[in-house]
């Protein structure tokens, strides 16, 4: 429920996955995260550190085009900054599991 106050990430979670209704949003969620672990890996092997830069282009651009074109939602990252990274990290894992799907 959008403004409801959660005490843990496990009441957040199933709020979150309501606010990625859409096979395009979560498919969006989905690239955005891959690139941001395959640039952050890029950047620690690498070590071409200019390149953290695009971390947040990545997951939030992403995430913020699926939201506002597909969706058609606020992003939960507005109000819920650190569930919300949390959020995109865990559907991403649950996503390659096939606990969410494409």
């Amino acid at each position: 429920m959008a403004g409801a106050e959660y005490r843990s990430f496990r009441e957040f979670y199933p709020f979150y996955l309501t606010e990625h209704s859409k096979s395009g949003t979560r498919r969006l969620h989905f690239a955005g995260t891959l690139l941001v672990l395959l640039t952050l890996g890029y950047v620690l092997v690498a070590q071409q550190w200019c390149f953290l830069a695009l971390l947040p282009v990545f997951g939030y651009g992403f995430a913020w085009v699926a939201h506002f074109a597909v969706e058609r939602n606020r992003p939960a990252t507005f109000q819920y900054p650190l569930y919300s990274l949390a959020g995109d990290f865990r559907m991403f894992a649950d996503m390659l599991r096939g606990r969410v799907a494409f």
